[in-house]
């Protein structure tokens, strides 16, 4: 879930970040009317003093059907595209342009405050970068019309960085709600997964530890069960200490390559790049899971004293492990014919952590061994 976190549109596409920009553009629309109003008093109390009073009216009469448009296209998040922000923008800019005209060459803008409807949407839209964009925008559009003195050069900065300003607030309430909502999320799962440890402590491991004694007891075939039994028993209690041990956060980043090598015994070989191979904690935790999962068909399927081999590669754009053994193969069709029947380990302990990273697993297996390739995206860089 912490990727949602990341840099670039991870913290913008969230279903929080959504819920905040819709709320901005309600409020921007009431904005756009309360400006329009404001355009419409200016302009009856400055009617005699306008060049042209008929077309001051036009200007505002335009100005009323843009603020409805813009107010119905801005309510769907589908609509609100670049040729929407453009068009809002150049409605803006024509205003600005058409004033010395209509109002005279040094006289008030006919807009006036109005333009800002655009001037925040693309702030709420495109954030710190959109705002000085448009800003930029109208501020050149109002210095070109008329000469330029202190005042109007005030109102032109203004124009630039209030746009930044609001869009950089923009982007911070939106990450702002994503993290929010992201720990609101960790924290329900975290009282779950210990609400499932209590169960299977108190259930699953009581059972598993009276089924291996029992079958310990019995013999033959029973005491193979019973095997089995303890393997499933000592697997769930790692898995319990290890969510236990989950309480706080390790930090945003680790070496995979230390991560890997914990998984190194008498039988099993792990290999890497001799400098640090960062990742997010997170990424790197379910990127050790697959990997162990894999170990454990080996130990299951070839055996428990198997040779098999682990290697990562740190490439600019992905890290890749590979996990091979001297196994004689799976079968072809065996995966499906498994994940058809409901046993989901390899699709749920492989496949389903490296895909929900957004990589790939890959199986290549033939009567010489048998070989997982795991390849993982860098979706961010890594500190120095």
């Amino acid at each position: 879930m912490r990727r949602e976190l990341s840099r670039g549109m991870g913290s913008w596409t969230s279903p929080a970040s959504i819920a905040i920009k819709d709320q901005l553009f309600r409020a921007l629309a009431v904005l756009r009317v309360v400006l329009l109003v404001n355009a419409v008093v200016l302009t009856a109390v400055r009617h005699e003093e306008l060049a042209r009073p008929a077309a001051a009216a036009g200007c505002l009469v335009v100005m009323a059907v843009w603020t409805g448009v813009a107010t119905w296209a801005y309510a769907d998040q589908r609509r609100r595209g670049l040729p929407l922000l453009v068009a809002d923008l150049a409605v803006a800019v024509a205003l600005l342009a058409v004033t010395p005209w209509v109002a005279g060459p040094d006289a008030p803008s006919v807009p006036g405050f109005w333009v800002m409807g655009a001037l925040f949407a693309w702030a709420v839209q495109y954030r710190l970068p959109g705002g000085l964009v448009a800003g930029l925008m109208l501020a050149g559009a109002d210095l070109q019309r008329q000469s330029i003195d202190p005042s109007d050069y005030g109102n032109a900065f203004l124009l630039v960085l209030g746009g930044s300003i609001v869009g950089f607030m923009c982007d911070s309430l939106q990450r702002m709600a994503t993290e929010r909502d992201v720990a609101e999320r960790e924290a329900v799962a975290a009282a779950e997964r210990a609400r499932l440890a209590r169960v299977v402590h108190d259930g699953v491991l009581q059972v598993l530890a009276l089924v291996q004694r029992r079958g310990q007891e019995l013999g033959g075939d029973a005491a193979e069960l019973g095997r089995l039994a303890g393997e499933q028993e000592r697997e769930l209690r790692s898995l319990i200490r290890a969510q236990d041990a989950v309480t706080a956060d390790p930090g945003p980043w680790v070496d995979l390559g230390a991560e890997l090598a914990l998984l190194e015994h008498g039988a099993v070989t792990v290999s890497g790049p001799g400098a640090p191979v960062r990742l997010p904690a997170a990424t790197a935790r379910e990127v050790v899971a697959a990997t162990r999962a894999c170990l454990d068909n080996v130990r299951r399927h070839v055996g428990e004293d198997a040779p098999a081999w682990v290697l990562l590669q740190d490439l600019p754009d992905r890290v890749e492990v590979s996990v091979r053994d001297e196994g004689p193969g799976i079968p072809a069709g065996r995966l499906t014919e498994a994940q058809r029947q409901g046993r989901l380990g390899v699709a749920e302990s492989i496949r389903g952590r490296i895909h929900d990273l957004g990589g790939s697993a890959e199986l290549v297996s033939s009567t010489v061994g048998t070989e997982w390739e795991l390849v993982v995206p860098k979706t961010e860089e890594a500190p120095s």
